[in-house]
């Protein structure tokens, strides 16, 4: 594996979590891994809804959620969405 593709999946892994029994990431790292603002990932992905699969995203309960944020210090904003990774 080269050696920016190994750096990547190191700075992606730690960021992936088990929620209801799928691998996912919250909407604040994914859209940090793309570079944009949490709100924008989630306007293009509500503008775009017909292009997703129904599972690729939930919204987490206010228990999953404070148990989230609780468990990533890295988290500034509290994530509304997860997406799930197959």
């Amino acid at each position: 594996m080269a050696a920016t593709a190994k750096a990547g999946v190191e700075s992606v892994a730690p960021r992936i979590l088990a929620i209801r029994g799928h691998k996912v990431m919250v909407d604040a790292d994914l859209a940090q891994l793309y570079g944009v603002a949490t709100r924008v990932l989630n306007q293009a992905v509500r503008r775009n809804m017909e292009r997703f699969p129904a599972d690729f995203m939930f919204r987490l309960t206010r228990i999953e959620r404070e148990q989230v944020v609780t468990a990533c210090d890295h988290l500034d904003l509290t994530p509304e969405f997860s997406t799930v990774e197959e």
